[in-house]
């Protein structure tokens, strides 16, 4: 249980460390609709509010990213200059640099499987790609009216996540917005970067400063339904490895149970010597919990070997060579080895109580 648990930890840790690196701490959207409408006084505002230690203007729209014959639909985000000190995205560059240029001459960044399916070489770009984003000012949606085009060169790949390798483009904000036809107090949503432990209390101080027409989300409420399923899971591996040591246990079950036929004189010798029903079954059930404690202290001084020996060497690795990392990821909590004793401790009670009561309740005699 140690192991699987420390196992799931690990990945846990690295998926939600993948989306910290994309999502910023807090995100203010439009309550309804696409578009958010801030002023420079909320701006201003926004940057005031205690915690607040960065702010990044964001407009976002899915766009067609044709490269020649190839071509993806892709999720654009104009981003400003701040946009890489709200989240960590820079270190995850794997071709090029992060540069979204001007608006006048603007680049775009372009994650890997993107990358990929449309047959850019960053590096090697000679030509520039096109993209495709709606024209909202358009009359007639079935006609190349609808669409607005321009050439941008890339600058730079990222890898991160394959979800978010596979659906995501930066670029310059003010070139988007022009794409976009936006107003010049009109933007998709703004990330922050918060310097407090405490991002729900920065949460609900930008609510109440910002009414019910805007939608503020810490990192968690983002992805709320992605770290639901993950702690869903974990629950779902205790339990299937609980059930497994409520198998194991009816060997305690039976060990105590040939214990007490074998002890029938001894207890009835206890009996005569004025021993009580419940004097013979703390007996046997202290037996039940110091097998228990044997067994579990050794499993979990084992384990927690093995997990030491996997942080410190990797020595166990993964198969395929396509994930991001190529070992399993080990993180070990106190929390999972309280759990674990604490289970370990109620199986073996239920486990030792059955015996130990038969053995209480019948009566022996030493003649036979």
């Amino acid at each position: 249980m140690i192991i699987v648990l420390s196992v799931f930890n690990g990945f846990e840790g690295l998926v939600r460390g993948l989306y910290t690196d994309f999502y910023a701490d807090i995100r203010i959207a439009p309550a309804i609709g696409k578009v958010l409408q801030l002023t420079q006084s909320q701006i201003d505002q926004i940057k005031k509010t205690k915690g607040v230690a960065q702010i990044s203007l964001v407009a976002e729209e899915k766009a067609v990213l044709v490269n020649g014959d190839n071509q993806a639909i892709v999720f654009i985000k104009g981003v400003d200059d701040n946009f890489t000190f709200t989240n960590n995205i820079t270190p995850h560059i794997v071709n090029g640099k992060f540069d979204i240029g001007t608006a006048d001459k603007p680049r775009i960044v372009i994650g890997a499987g993107i990358e990929n399916a449309t047959g850019i070489d960053v590096e090697k770009s000679v030509y520039p790609v096109t993209l495709y984003l709606p024209n909202r000012k358009a009359t007639n949606f079935n006609s190349l009216e609808a669409m607005n085009s321009y050439n941008a060169y890339p600058s730079g790949t990222f890898l991160v996540q394959q979800d978010f390798d596979n659906k995501y483009i930066f670029s310059n904000l003010s070139f988007l917005k022009y794409m976009l036809d936006l107003k010049a107090d009109e933007y998709s949503s703004v990330e922050l970067k918060v310097n407090t432990n405490d991002p729900n209390k920065v949460k609900d101080d930008l609510q109440r400063l910002l009414g019910e027409k805007f939608l503020v989300q810490t990192r968690y409420e983002q992805n709320q339904s992605l770290f639901t399923v993950m702690q869903v899971e974990k629950w779902v591996i205790y339990v299937i490895l609980s059930l497994i040591l409520i198998v194991a246990a009816f060997n305690m079950i039976g060990a105590l149970t040939m214990l007490v036929l074998e002890k029938q004189k001894d207890i009835a010798v206890l009996k005569a010597m004025g021993a009580d029903n419940n004097l013979i079954q703390k007996i046997f059930l202290s037996e039940g919990l110091v097998l228990a404690g044997i067994g579990g202290t050794a499993g979990i001084i084992l384990a927690a070997a093995i997990c030491y020996i996997q942080v410190k060497f990797k020595l166990i690795k993964l198969g395929g060579g396509t994930f991001i990392i190529d070992y399993y990821p080990v993180k070990m909590l106190a929390t999972d080895f309280i759990l674990v004793v604490a289970t370990i401790l109620l199986i073996a009670l239920l486990a030792a109580w059955i015996p130990s009561r038969k053995a209480s309740l019948q009566e022996f005699s030493l003649k036979s």
